[in-house]
């Protein structure tokens, strides 16, 4: 089979299983079961189109062409791969985990709930190959609009006010920056295809480049780097398995992956260091990285505790981006996975906690440990690689990273202010993430709690087992991650 129709496939299925999952409302169980299937179908075919990567060279399909030159198109490369992977392979785990939160936590309209899914996930498939800009910005905002009713799923009065947010600030970024800064490069350069080294040297005035990165930066607000970042806290109160598409599966992972992207195929590494352009924008990173370490602290609820740890983590990503040399490049690309596994084990858990033991603050865990030992376990895992210790994947992410900053090619007080941040913010993971799981098995249980408390169905368990075991996985084998970052960033 072509890669051609495989690619076609990954962005169709979705599509077809909500089609399908839409008219089961009657049939719970013949519902999940269809969801489970499709996703399992779209991570056979995710992986057929990896093995053609390595195998044949990448086809290229245009769908439409709605403006003279302007092409909604799709083509295989090393990145987006790796990133449908990513997607596909959390999509399957999410399924599973969900088809036991969604009933032991008695949600209503489950039906839309796993057709909206499906939805999304076809949306991150179609940006995970999206050949141009100008298709990764369309299906960015499909991403959006499709995940909005689910972050209002509860339909009370703070679910829709929370929508409001999460809706005015990601399409108020992308209409208010990301489109212009699309339309100034195609002024510029009278093409918005993806290119190796970007496509914009050579065409764009030198003076012009650090303004146009700084509308792509802060017009993907899916990366939520300050202050473009108060619709990820807010989108908190959606039902777990919506945290975790959003935290790990598909819309913030979409927003760093479509910044990581516009930088190594618009701008192109080496026209960002000859410019200068990152040399003052690396500090919003830099900031967010330590802002939302600091406000987690601050923060008794667990998922807004997690919202803020993703804010700050989402921002190594930008950072390595930033850095435009081959380590961090490197190092930001591996964090997409690395922390998409850890960021979903670590959401799991709360959901499970929340299912089984009705507690959502920080403040109630202690001595809940030894009454659920397999999720408070899971959830130090998922701690511990965020906070890049071995032998947890984190580790090597954070690894490069750091090289990167050493080899930045700004001012030398800047490079060890990035070092810095990084070390200090590994500590503050510490402060807020490490005591969860230290209180929740050495503290002191209260005498009134419910001794009826035990560990979530088998489905979240299940759910909570994979990517937990994945996080230890990827320390001893990071392929093929790796080597998909590897290639897309042309590291020697």
């Amino acid at each position: 089979m072509s890669n051609v129709v495989l690619m076609l496939s990954a962005i169709v299925l979705p599509l077809f299983g909500a089609l399908v999952i839409s008219r089961l409302d009657r049939t719970p169980n013949v519902r999940e079961v269809v969801t489970l299937l499709v996703s399992t179908g779209l991570l056979i075919v995710v992986i057929a189109l990896y093995n053609q990567l390595l195998d044949a060279a990448p086809q290229r399909i245009v769908l439409a062409e709605p403006f003279k030159g302007i092409t909604i198109a799709f083509a295989i490369n090393h990145l987006g791969m790796m990133f449908a992977l990513i997607a596909s392979s959390l999509w399957l785990v999410t399924s599973i985990y969900a088809s036991g939160y969604m009933r032991a936590h008695h949600e209503t309209h489950q039906t839309r709930f796993y057709a909206l899914f499906a939805i999304a996930i076809s949306a991150v498939m179609a940006i995970a190959f999206a050949d141009n800009l100008f298709t990764l910005f369309l299906f960015y905002e499909i991403l959006t609009l499709s995940t909005y009713p689910l972050v209002t799923h509860s339909g009370n009065d703070k679910a829709k006010r929370s929508g409001r947010i999460y809706l005015g600030i990601l399409m108020g970024s992308s209409i208010g920056l990301f489109l212009p800064g699309m339309l100034i490069v195609w002024h510029f350069t009278g093409t918005l295809e993806f290119q190796t080294g970007g496509i914009i040297a050579g065409h764009v005035p030198m003076h012009w480049i650090a303004p146009l990165y700084a509308l792509f930066i802060f017009g993907i607000g899916k990366a939520a780097v300050m202050p473009m970042h108060k619709w990820l806290p807010a989108a908190m109160v959606a039902p777990t398995p919506v945290s975790a598409l959003l935290h790990a599966v598909a819309v913030v992972k979409a927003g760093v992956f479509a910044i990581l992207k516009v930088t190594l195929l618009i701008f192109g590494p080496e026209t960002l260091v000859e410019s200068g352009a990152t040399h003052w924008l690396i500090w919003f990173p830099m900031l967010t990285i330590l802002f939302g370490s600091l406000i987690a602290m601050t923060r008794d609820n667990l998922k807004e505790r997690l919202a803020y740890s993703t804010i700050s983590q989402l921002s190594y990503i930008v950072l390595g981006a930033m850095l435009a040399n081959s380590m961090g490049l490197l190092g930001s690309a591996m964090h997409i996975a690395m922390h998409a596994f850890a960021k979903i084990s670590l959401f799991f858990a709360a959901g499970a906690i929340l299912v089984t033991a009705h507690k959502t603050k920080v403040s109630e865990l202690s001595g809940l440990g030894r009454k659920m030992p397999f999720t408070f376990t899971v959830f130090l895992i998922g701690t511990l690689s965020i906070i890049g210790l071995p032998p947890f994947g984190g580790m090597w992410s954070k690894w490069y990273l750091a090289l990167g900053t050493l080899d930045f090619s700004g001012p030398e007080g800047t490079r060890w202010a990035l070092l810095i941040t990084l070390m200090v913010s590994s500590l503050l993971n510490i402060a807020y993430l490490a005591i969860i799981p230290v209180k929740a098995f050495f503290g002191r249980l209260p005498e009134d709690s419910d001794t009826g408390i035990k560990e979530a169905p088998l489905p979240i368990l299940i759910g909570l087992a994979i990517p937990a075991v994945v996080c230890v996985y990827l320390f001893f084998y990071p392929e093929p991650f790796y080597a998909l970052a590897k290639a897309a960033t042309l590291v020697l």
